[in-house]
Formats: C-alpha cells, sequence, structure tokens
C-alpha cells in the first residue's frame, strides 16, 4: 500500500513539474504590421547575404536613422541601451541630491 502511495505522489510531483515548465517557456510575440514593415525595409536595405536575418556585420552596416527607426517601434536592442543612458545620466544627479 506504502508502495503504491508513493507512486502516485510522484506521479503528481512530476505533472506539477511539467506543466510549470510548460508555463515557463519563453512565449515568442507576434509583429505588429508596423514592425513587419520597418523589419522588411531593413532587411531588403542591409541583408547583403539574402538569408532573411540581420546578422551582427550587417547591423554595424546600418546607419544610426534606421537604428533609430527599429528601436521607435520596439525591435532591436535599443531599449536596453536607453534604459543604461537613462541611469548613466541620473546617477550624478542622485549623487548631487545627498
Amino acid at each position: 500500500m506504502k508502495k503504491l502511495i508513493i507512486a502516485a505522489l510522484a506521479l503528481c510531483c512530476a505533472a506539477v513539474i511539467t506543466l510549470q515548465a510548460q508555463d515557463a517557456a519563453p512565449k515568442k510575440h507576434k509583429l505588429t504590421p508596423e514592425q513587419k514593415q520597418v523589419m522588411a525595409d531593413m532587411l531588403a536595405k542591409y541583408d547583403t547575404n539574402k538569408d532573411g536575418k540581420l546578422d551582427k556585420a550587417e547591423r554595424a552596416a546600418m546607419t544610426q536613422e534606421d537604428k533609430d527607426k527599429m528601436a521607435a517601434v520596439g525591435l532591436g536592442h535599443g531599449k536596453k541601451k536607453a534604459d543604461a543612458s537613462t541611469t548613466a545620466t541620473n546617477a550624478p544627479a542622485a549623487d548631487a541630491a545627498k
């Protein structure tokens, strides 16, 4: 009887772990029509090897204006850099307030 209870308990634990793992899996968000248009424009302009992706070298060749366009619609890594620069500019002000 104890073996049956332990087996049932183990089965329940395995089910809970599996369900939590599925919930924790990253969800891929869908692009908005505006993001799709900007990405298509950038691919047409900078995708030199025509693989449908912008690799590191192709992103390095982008103008700042095009990087800003991508960041404005939520593509790329512009948000992380903006947060870091905001923190850096606010740090001296916080020190001055002390």
